[in-house]
């Protein structure tokens, strides 16, 4: 089995982030056959086809080539307004354009949602999931992620403090691993 590059999506903006700081742990806990790396979304243009010129932003190539290089997406996301961040909506649809040229095609994902909420950022996984579909990013569909009250999983120092859930983020690293593995993904 060969290592695999994994772009990590964070849909928080926010440098202390609970998804950061999930992001990070699902990279420690993550099999030798992954290799997780978090692509910075914040400085991404907003989408607009008046800027896709030739050349169009340098971020935009950027972000489009460090996706295209990967061989599967893990988006860790926030729920916001039972929706994704508009940034991490952004970034989906830099990704997606021009038209034709997606590098989110064929690629397999998941999505982990984490929230210090009960319902664990429901809303914001389905909705993703749903971009997905059209992205034609095969969405890992088991174990399901909605990750509630995260603010309990964490100790002071941003490491993960509940032995139950590290437990759960190995199972769900492992059932990712393999799905990249399969290579579900058509292009």
């Amino acid at each position: 089995m060969t290592e695999k590059k994994i772009a990590v999506i964070v849909g928080s903006l926010r440098r202390d982030s609970f998804n950061r700081k999930m992001a990070k742990a699902l990279a420690a806990l993550a099999p030798a056959s992954l290799k997780l790396e978090v692509i910075e979304i914040a400085g991404l243009p907003l989408y607009n086809e008046d800027i896709e010129t030739d050349p169009p932003p340098v971020a935009w190539n950027a972000f489009r080539a460090q996706i295209a290089a990967s061989d599967g997406v893990l988006f860790v996301t926030p729920e916001y307004n039972r929706s994704v961040p508009a940034a991490l909506k952004n970034a989906i649809d830099v990704g997606s354009r021009p038209y034709g040229k997606s590098v989110w095609n064929g690629k397999p994902g998941a999505v982990m949602s984490v929230s210090p909420g009960a319902i664990g950022g429901f809303g914001a996984n389905h909705h993703l999931r749903q971009s997905l579909v059209f992205l034609n990013v095969p969405a890992m569909q088991q174990p399901e992620a909605y990750i509630g009250n995260v603010a309990n999983l964490f100790d002071e120092s941003g490491n993960l403090a509940s032995d139950s859930f590290r437990e759960f983020a190995v199972k769900f690293m492992q059932a990712f691993a393999a799905w990249v593995e399969t290579g579900t993904g058509s292009k």
